[in-house]
Formats: structure tokens, sequence, C-alpha cells
């Protein structure tokens, strides 16, 4: 998920240097998007390891 919102955050920057604002604000936002689903990712996997790992063990 950090590599699609990299991806497209650099698709962004291109595209606004080129004079496509529109596209490049779109392309913005879809990284945007990707970034914070892989930090809500993040989060629940950290706590579902603080959780789960101890009754497995």
């Amino acid at each position: 998920m950090i590599r699609l919102a990299v991806i497209f955050a650099v698709i962004a920057a291109v595209l606004g240097i080129l004079g496509f604002g529109g596209l490049a604000g779109a392309a913005w936002d879809v990284a945007q998007i990707f970034f914070w689903i892989a930090v809500i990712i993040a989060a629940v996997l950290f706590v579902l390891g603080f959780t789960i790992y101890k009754k497995v063990t």
C-alpha cells in the first residue's frame, strides 16, 4: 500500500509539473487514500500482534 501511495504521489508531482492540475489533484487524492489505508492496516496488525501473540504462545 505504501508503494502505491508513493507511486501515485510521484505521478501527481509529474502531472503537476507538466501542468495537468486536475489529474495531479486526483492522483494526489488516491495517494492519500492508499497511505491512510496502509496506516490503518499497520495499526490493526500492531494491536493484533500484541493481543493474539500473547494468547498463542
